[in-house]
């Protein structure tokens, strides 16, 4: 059966066939995914320390540190010289990630523990479906939803904070789910531009592999929430 994509067949073999994407640009890719998997070991980790020792807990200083390193991340250069220091922030910034879905992490093991590896390989399948998407479309096709993804994360944003003040439980949902399509949206995008980038000469793999690294905290997230929810639906049901 053809593909949306024109006349090439949906195969394993298609899947794996990114040859429009020349040497370098799979090499910086490479470089970007081996930070994301490092990142997510740390971020493994910072969770672990939370549920299950008493050395370091999460919340808001986590997040307060993890927004700082963020920053230093940001505003220390990439001049080649410096990307062990680079990289070590980086770690420094996944592991406070992790240690900030600590508490999440702790709700959601009382609903159900399993909940966390079933949504942590729900995450993984999605991400890696709409990474292929995304490097195996046309090119830039997905950069023109660069407008509507950040008008959508803007909603989302403002949404959050009206309800603090409203506790509706419709906007929650509505932010819960919302938020799931878009960050959906947000890995492909935030794939091909990265190759874009790359091809215009940011060669920063350690900073692009932030913005993978985010969506994929962000997804992961909202399916343990939703996930907790609908067990604990379930439960009432019974």
């Amino acid at each position: 059966m053809d593909s949306l994509f024109g006349n090439r067949r949906i195969s394993l073999s298609a899947l794996k066939d990114f040859s429009k994407l020349d040497n370098p640009t799979r090499h910086h890719l490479k470089n970007v995914y081996s930070c994301l998997a490092a990142s997510m070991m740390a971020a493994a980790v910072g969770s672990s320390v939370h549920l299950f020792t008493s050395i370091l807990k999460g919340g808001f200083l986590s997040g307060i540190a993890s927004l700082g390193l963020l920053i230093a991340l940001a505003v220390t250069p990439n001049n080649g010289k410096n990307q062990s220091k680079r990289f070590g922030i980086l770690m420094g910034f996944a592991l406070c990630c992790g240690l900030s879905l600590g508490p999440l992490m702790d709700l959601v093991i009382e609903v159900d523990p399993s909940i966390v590896v079933t949504a942590f390989f729900a995450t993984v399948m999605i991400f890696a479906c709409f990474t292929v998407s995304a490097l195996w479309a046309e090119q830039r096709s997905v950069l023109y939803l660069g407008g509507t993804l950040a008008s959508g994360l803007s909603i989302l944003l403002l949404l959050g904070f009206v309800n603090i003040f409203v506790g509706s439980f419709f906007i929650y949902q509505l932010h819960l789910y919302g938020g799931l399509l878009l960050f959906c949206g947000f890995v492909m995008y935030d794939t091909q531009l990265i190759v874009e980038k790359h091809r215009n000469g940011d060669k920063d793999f350690i900073w692009h592999s932030v913005d993978l690294f985010l969506d994929f905290i962000n997804i992961f997230r909202r399916i343990m929430i939703i996930l907790a929810q609908n067990k604990e639906s379930k439960k009432k049901r019974n």
